[in-house]
Parts: structure tokens; sequence; C-alpha cells
């Protein structure tokens, strides 16, 4: 799964986006499963006051303290889910998203160990659940949504995964990484028809 990544994100250049907006990370985590890898997600606390009971990669705010933004993703990842960050081998940045709440957030790709255990945080995390990606790349979507970020919209697919929803900025990460680590071509910059 590390060689996959390594290999297809190598020459990627992500696109940054040049905003004055307060930052934060994600990680997306691939488990290291090299015949099933999996995607873990979270589904937020319904006490949060951002993105209350949705579904979302663990992550969040940058503290002064985080020399960068790398750093940001992995200490919000381990005080989420429990992962340690030496647990986690970050492989590359993913595009920059500006969330509807105007924060910039730089997802990171990083490969887990399948079999590590992983506990929710109950201040910030209801639930922790994990999906195959080659589920996703039957493009199986419950519908599309028009999301208009900045001055664009997007048409961006929403999965059902049991009972979560996997939906917004959480869908248009997870595209971009289909996109470009598998050559999915889910179109989102075109309604579907």
């Amino acid at each position: 799964m590390q060689k996959l990544l390594s290999e297809k994100l190598a020459n990627h250049a992500p696109r940054q986006l040049t905003l004055d907006f307060p930052e934060a990370a994600v990680l997306v985590p691939i488990t290291n499963n090299p015949d099933n890898p999996e995607m873990v997600f979270t589904l937020r606390s319904s006490r949060l006051s951002m993105h209350r009971g949705q579904v979302a990669f663990p992550g969040g705010m940058r503290d002064k303290e985080d020399e960068s933004l790398k750093v940001t993703a992995l200490r919000e990842t381990h005080e989420e889910i429990g992962l340690p960050p030496d647990q986690v081998q970050v492989i590359a940045p993913l595009s920059q998203v500006m969330s509807l709440h105007r924060i910039l957030v730089t997802p990171y790709v990083g490969v887990i160990p399948e079999d590590h255990p992983l506990e929710a945080n109950p201040d910030e995390i209801e639930s922790i659940f994990r999906v195959p990606i080659s589920y996703f790349l039957e493009d199986r979507r419950e519908r599309t949504d028009a999301l208009s970020y900045i001055d664009n919209t997007f048409y961006v697919p929403c999965y059902r995964w049991e009972d979560y929803q996997i939906w917004g900025m959480s869908a248009l990460l997870l595209v971009d990484f289909l996109n470009t680590v598998y050559d999915a071509n889910i179109d989102i910059l075109e309604p579907p028809r």
C-alpha cells in the first residue's frame, strides 16, 4: 500500500490556496493491508460547535506550537483517535480546500497499521469506522451535492456506509484521493448525467 501511494503521490502537485484564513490539517488514514486497504473516518460528537455529528477525517486547527501542518494533522489524530504519530507513515499532502467556516484545510495521506487499536476521544468523537477503498471505487453514491466554495460549484458525491453518510468536505477530500491515487475520474466540476 505504501509503495502504491508513494509512487502515485511522488509527482503530484497538490493545489495550494493563497488565502489568509485560519489553518487546519487532517489525516487521510489508509490501513496497510495490501489486499484490502481501508480508509479510517470519525463521526464527530454532536456536542461540538463546528461540524457536529458529521463524518470527518481526524484532524483540527493548527496550534501556535505546531511547527507545520503535518504536525497539526498528527497531533490532532492522536488526540481524537489515540493513534500515536510514530504509527503513521505520512506519504504526501493532497490539495488544500476551504471549509464553509472559512478555514484553510490541508489533508495528509498517511499509512497506518491495520491492527493498531484506535480509541475515540469522547469529548470530540462519537465513533471511528473503516471503509474499504474498493467500495468507493465502485462509486455507489447515494446522491450528488452541489457545494459552493469561493467562486466555484463542485458536484460532490455523498456515500453511505452502514449508518454513516460521507459528504461535504470529507467527500471532496475523498474524491481528490481517489482521483489522484486510483485514477477514478470522478468528475466534480460537472453535474452527473
